[in-house]
């Protein structure tokens, strides 16, 4: 791999600039935002008071039902591993002659 300053000669050699031969045109700057109003205590709580009225909340059903999934989810997760890691242990011991 040629060294920057050998890559500089043969450049100058073949008269061949680096780079694009029309630069790019300036890209205009971004405007500046102004600065937003904070918020006093009050008016904070009122926001978030009026967004928790917008949530969809879910059902007592719909929440049992979720809730009777995870624990489902969570026993055939932890059976699945128990057997993978039985199986690998009995392969290892068939391996290492344990």
């Amino acid at each position: 791999m040629a060294s920057n300053e050998a890559t500089k000669k043969v450049d100058l050699v073949r008269g061949a600039a680096r780079g694009p031969a029309n630069p790019p045109p300036a890209r205009p700057a971004t405007p500046a935002r102004a600065p937003q109003k904070r918020a006093t205590p009050g008016e904070f709580f009122a926001q978030v008071r009026d967004e928790a009225r917008k949530v969809t909340w879910p059902t007592r059903r719909e929440t049992t039902i979720t809730t009777i999934m995870v624990f489902v989810m969570v026993v055939a997760a932890s059976l699945f591993f128990t057997v993978v890691d039985q199986a690998l242990r009995f392969v290892v011991g068939l391996i290492l002659g344990v």
